[in-house]
């Protein structure tokens, strides 16, 4: 379906939220229309601008022990923005993001197979992406920074995830999907790239301070502390003044346990609790 036509005079206007139902649903029917190659390269990229959001964040919660908690975690929030504008503006396909498709399937506009098929083929270069950005920043040694101390801080961000029980973690990625989709609705409006910055931002740096857990980011935090606990040289440890026995918690057991429950909330609360709540209020009247 074509966008509604606009004239010069209020091309730089942003969409109201009936059109940017319809745009998101536009965007759905897009999305599942391109090859699987497509959407597995553009699944990688997404995989990757997270990572570097997550890199990001590391970085900057190094050190920041002397703020109070709620700042330095505003802080990390607002660098680990970078993914999703990086997805945005860039142009990447990420699965969480992509939990809004629901809006094109609940219009009939694609199948339930293609629905899938696109998920499955993105979140796949999710995992690519994610954990090959993972990889990379072990093997150029990014973890020995400052003395150390950025693999120190990398290892307890990655710790904390992983002790999470099930129902909580679930419900903190459920909530962390809510906002992370909020943004990608909201993009839908703006008519810039400065706009979707600027939409974009508020939203993750809410999940991030807030401590809700985010499956594709996920897939580097805990992999890369993984990798720091067994390969990292005793330089490291000695460095940092601990071991590897201090991080109990960090398994590779405990890392699926996240992935496969931060999936599954992040899922349930894009898909239900925004793109069918959107489409329930916006869309459903046109759909019959």
């Amino acid at each position: 379906m074509a966008m509604p036509e606009r004239s010069a005079g209020d091309a730089i206007d942003p969409l109201l939220p009936p059109p940017m139902a319809i745009a998101c649903e536009v965007a759905g029917v897009t999305k599942a229309g391109r090859d699987a190659l497509t959407l597995l390269v553009l699944g990688v990229l997404a995989g990757a601008f997270i990572a570097f959001g997550a890199v990001f964040m590391t970085v900057v919660l190094t050190g920041a022990g002397d703020l109070p908690w709620g700042l330095a975690r505003l802080l990390a929030g607002l660098v680990f923005s970078l993914g999703l504008i990086l997805v945005i503006v860039g142009g990447a396909e990420l699965f969480t993001g992509d939990a809004l498709m629901v809006v094109a399937y609940a219009s009939r506009r694609i199948a339930l197979g293609a629905l899938l098929r696109a998920w499955t083929f993105v979140y796949l270069g999710n995992i690519i992406g994610a954990i090959g950005t993972a990889a990379f920043a072990f093997l150029a040694g990014h973890y020995g920074i400052a003395h150390g101390e950025v693999g120190k801080t990398a290892l307890a961000v990655a710790a904390a995830k992983a002790a999470l029980p099930t129902v909580q973690l679930f419900f903190l990625a459920l909530l962390c999907n809510v906002l992370v989709c909020l943004a990608v609705w909201m993009s839908f409006a703006a008519q810039s790239a400065s706009d979707k910055v600027a939409v974009i931002v508020p939203p993750i740096a809410a999940f991030v301070a807030a401590g809700f857990e985010h499956s594709i980011a996920n897939l580097y935090f805990l992999p890369y502390a993984l990798a720091i606990k067994y390969g990292a040289g005793p330089e490291f440890w000695a460095a940092v003044g601990q071991s590897a026995a201090a991080y109990p918690a960090l398994t590779a057991a405990n890392a699926i346990h996240n992935i496969i429950v931060s999936t599954l909330g992040n899922l349930i609360g894009g898909s239900l609790l925004v793109g069918v709540v959107y489409w329930f209020i916006y869309l459903r009247r046109r759909a019959h």
